[in-house]
């Protein structure tokens, strides 16, 4: 049953049908430029420093138009912290319908959004109030753009024994987590699910292989995991113990962001290869 009592659509026969997990590509953004971080070390706090892997000289519309060539699409835009819409206006009007957006959404400018583009709004923070989940607020987010249209943002770190959703920059521990009833629940709201598993997150150690495996047990709707990969065998894991029901991201490894692990071209070509099917898109 979903928070307002109704049911839930589907269930894992939902997404049995799928061929293959997918590379999914993203944007992050900071002061309007394309970087990769250590996603724990991401702090509006001036005391603390954000570790930066890399920052490109490219703009992101850049990167969304060869996402774009090369057929790539539910890929995501994330906004991290101000100073970025324009340049995550003009990714999305390289790609219109390809790409995601998070980062800052609410249910007053999330329309917006997908006018310039956006084939879904990706939403964390604003769904918590005091770290509780608001569904009041969720359900005022439905109302706006729909459940077909909505990705909810279930990034979590591991505390006290639990996948504990994480908001505010990923520095604010909610109540709420990652589980069974969970996914369930929130899945009768939301097109998708974007998770990314944090303590890994930016640091190319390896993906975290129980928290992907929670999501493909659990989630009765597409989901994307990103957090830690380091090489293509992450992608070939993912696909593997995931049955195909979880996609997965790779940030900073990825040669596109200065990595060295995996190369993009690699990527684009897992997509095309029989067993994977991108299921993401428009």
């Amino acid at each position: 049953m979903a928070v307002d009592g109704t049911p839930v659509p589907g269930g894992l026969s939902s997404i049995s049908g799928y061929r293959g997990a997918v590379f999914r590509p993203c944007i992050d953004l900071r002061k309007g430029q394309v970087v990769q971080l250590v996603g724990a070390t991401l702090s509006d706090d001036t005391t603390t420093e954000t570790v930066v892997n890399h920052i490109s000289g490219r703009p992101a519309a850049w990167f969304a138009a060869r996402y774009r060539d090369d057929g790539l699409t539910g890929g995501h835009v994330i906004q991290l912290g101000p100073g970025n819409e324009q340049a995550a206006r003009a990714a999305l009007a390289a790609h219109p319908g390809g790409l995601q957006l998070g980062g800052g959404v609410t249910a007053d400018n999330a329309m917006s959004w997908l006018d310039a583009g956006a084939s879904h709004v990706v939403v964390t923070s604003w769904l918590f109030v005091d770290g509780h989940l608001a569904t009041d607020r969720l359900a005022r987010l439905v109302d706006e753009v729909g459940r077909d249209r909505l990705v909810i943002d279930l990034s979590c770190r591991w505390r006290n024994g639990a996948y504990r959703v994480v908001a505010d920059r990923w520095q604010t521990f909610t109540d709420l987590q990652v589980d069974r009833s969970t996914l369930h629940e929130l899945a009768a709201h939301c097109a998708e699910f974007l998770v990314h598993g944090v303590d890994v997150e930016g640091t190319r150690q390896g993906i975290d292989l129980r928290l992907v495996e929670t999501l493909a047990e659990h989630s009765p709707i597409p989901v994307t995991y990103a957090g830690g990969a380091r090489s293509l065998d992450d992608l070939r894991t993912v696909t593997e113990v995931s049955a195909g029901r979880v996609d997965l991201t790779i940030g900073t490894a990825l040669d596109l962001f200065g990595g060295d692990g995996v190369r993009y071209s690699e990527c684009v070509a897992f997509n095309r290869t029989p067993g994977s099917a991108p299921h993401g898109g428009p």
